[in-house]
């Protein structure tokens, strides 16, 4: 069985090809202005990778804490400038935010994507004290959860993590071998579920998952076999589709930046 129009979403989404551009233009403002204002730290290493780098937006004072937002796009699409406008929420709540480029599929694969957002965490992590708050959206969602893996980040590190928001998380890999992306993914049945978040203990840190109304029916059932799986709360935000479901990311009074931060 085909599955891979069940995890396409740009074909059901209303003119799906204007959200990249839009969301660069953003991310690209955002980024002057902090830049501007003395408050960007860009491509911080966290590896010898050209795409091991992170990008640091401060606030104006010391931060509460550190947030970590790690991007989507299947493991196969985009990079940290792609985001930065995500930033803003936390930001202007005065909190630190981390955002991560890795590299990309087929040049890597999904267990090496996860160990380097663990080396991610834990670098930005060095470089800001108090509590860390993850947040991802769709692939960027199952690799957050990862972090929440016995032994995945340094005790330490794993010790401050205290809120993990998957954003239409992809949280049982095992369909996507069903797909045309496996192509690139090259999942075989022991990395997707060595790598599926559905397959690791509930975790003590506090979850959310947190999808929109309108997704695909393939990402509902994914939220909602994460939030069973791990016995956590799950919001299913009205009206919103897998390519506006983060846009709350970017304003500090939305319902879902006032819940990664609470």
């Amino acid at each position: 069985m085909d599955l891979s129009d069940a995890y396409a979403n740009g074909p059901h989404i209303a003119q799906a090809g204007t959200y990249p551009p839009r969301w660069a233009e953003a991310a690209a403002c955002y980024r002057k202005a902090l830049s501007l204002k003395g408050r960007l730290r860009s491509g911080l290493p966290y590896g010898r990778g050209p795409r091991e780098r992170f990008d640091l937006f401060l606030p104006d004072g010391p931060p509460e804490g550190l947030v970590v937002f790690v991007h989507g796009g299947y493991w196969m699409a985009f990079g940290r400038e792609d985001w930065s406008h995500l930033a803003g929420g936390a930001v202007a709540r005065g909190w630190a935010v981390a955002l991560p480029s890795y590299d990309l599929c087929p040049d890597i694969g999904l267990s090496g994507i996860t160990r380097q957002i663990a080396a991610a965490v834990t670098a930005a992590a060095a470089e800001v004290a108090g509590p860390i708050r993850l947040a991802g959206h769709s692939a960027g969602g199952h690799l957050v959860a990862r972090m929440l893996a016995p032994g995945m980040l340094p005790d330490p590190v794993a010790a401050r993590i205290a809120h993990v928001m998957p954003i239409s998380p992809l949280s049982d890999l095992r369909p996507l071998m069903q797909t045309g992306m496996n192509e690139k993914l090259r999942l075989d049945a022991v990395e997707a579920w060595a790598e599926s978040p559905v397959a690791m203990a509930p975790p003590e840190c506090p979850v959310t998952v947190w999808v929109g109304a309108d997704e695909r029916p393939a990402f509902l059932d994914q939220a909602r076999w994460l939030s069973e799986a791990w016995h956590c709360d799950a919001v299913i935000d009205p009206g919103r589709h897998h390519f506006d479901v983060i846009d709350g990311l970017a304003d500090p009074d939305s319902a879902m930046t006032r819940h990664l931060l609470a």
